[in-house]
């Protein structure tokens, strides 16, 4: 049960942060720059960007957040904490730099600290609605270690082995994809809505203690339009194409389940699934040789944990061999969570659809 937080994607919108220190177009773009580099992966390059960014502006909240974050996503948790611990004492008024403290605290699974800096977040923001899920979460993870506690004391308590249950059953199912996404008319431009879906369960074992999942809370880093990320379960099903239109709905068809495929083999961490889906003539996002960007994704899908990608309000227009999707991106995993919109270009090659040009924007 992951604790949730927002990723900088396109936009900074960091709630209280934004309204208290941030005004200026000038310093804006400078953090989406540096928060596209972080997108994209490149950690150690966004890290040397805020901290140019914040040798002219030490005092700017806004800076010193986004480092907290480059510095959690890079797995540096104590120069992380440290950020975010400081931000607290500057601004004390701001809940999210305590929220995210918590987030490191629970990763570390220092629960009790975690749960006071969750009080605090609530404390300054009483209608923080991330900070009480949060809270929620941490409840239930002490819950599992009282119940196991109780379980290694008496390993018949059959109430213990129910309520373990239980709460290790409401954490998976707070863990799982919650929408996936149908197709609609398919026409020569296809839209998407997300449509709940129920995966298979796997059977409690209420004979033995069961070990919950280590709760992962939310990250603050507020993006504009953030979302549940859902990953791609089920194929979309298309209405009925009208007889003049059956040419361009099969090729709306054919480029979603291309993207289903793609998101798919990512979800898995799939690496080589993933880059074959990739045309040789790709254009690289940064302009790199394209074996170091496949080395980079690589790189980055790899890293230990899971991950859930996904999309919605899914638009493809067909042109011949060509076809553009437009749509909206989710994508998380234990420590982060993005949305942003996106832009694919995909060719037809040999009977596939294959990318040629990823970016984001609408």
């Amino acid at each position: 049960m992951p604790l949730k937080r927002f990723f900088i994607v396109r936009s900074l919108v960091f709630a209280a942060c934004a309204a208290a220190v941030f005004s200026t177009p000038v310093h804006a773009d400078a953090l989406q720059d540096i928060g596209k580099l972080l997108k994209q992966g490149q950690q150690a390059q966004a890290l040397e960007q805020v901290d140019k960014y914040l040798s002219s502006k030490p005092k700017d909240a806004q800076g010193r957040f986004l480092k907290g974050v480059i510095l959690t996503e890079m797995n540096k948790l104590p120069d992380a904490a440290a950020v975010f611990t400081k931000l607290t004492e500057d601004y004390p008024e701001l809940p999210e730099p305590y929220n995210n403290l918590a987030v490191i605290y629970a990763q570390q699974k220092q629960y009790e600290k975690a749960k006071q800096a969750l009080e605090m977040a609530i404390r300054t923001h009483p209608s923080y609605a991330t900070a009480h899920e949060n809270l929620g979460d941490i409840y239930a993870r002490l819950a599992t270690q009282a119940y196991d506690k109780a379980l290694q004391l008496d390993s018949s308590n059959s109430s213990a082995q129910i309520k373990l249950a239980t709460i290790k059953e409401l954490m998976s199912v707070n863990t799982r994809p919650s929408a996936v996404h149908a197709a609609g008319k398919p026409a020569v431009v296809a839209d998407t809505k997300p449509v709940e879906a129920k995966p298979a369960e796997a059977p409690a074992e209420p004979a033995k203690p069961v070990e919950a999942k280590p709760a992962g809370l939310k990250p603050d880093v507020k993006v504009a339009a953030a979302a549940p990320a859902p990953a791609p379960v089920a194929a979309p099903v298309a209405a009925p194409a009208k007889p003049a239109e059956a040419a361009t709905g099969d090729g709306v068809a054919e480029v979603t389940k291309a993207l289903d495929s793609w998101l798919a083999a990512w979800s898995k961490k799939d690496v080589k699934a993933y880059l074959a889906h990739y045309a040789k003539d790709f254009k690289t996002p940064g302009g790199e040789p394209r074996a170091t960007w496949e080395s980079e994704r690589a790189q980055r899908i790899d890293k230990p944990g899971s991950i859930q990608v996904g999309y919605e309000n899914l638009r493809v227009s067909v042109d011949g061999d060509t076809a553009t999707a437009h749509f909206r991106q989710h994508y998380k995993s234990g420590a982060l969570k993005t949305g942003s919109n996106k832009v694919v270009v995909l060719v037809r090659r040999d009977g596939r659809w294959l990318i040629q040009q990823e970016r984001i924007g609408n």
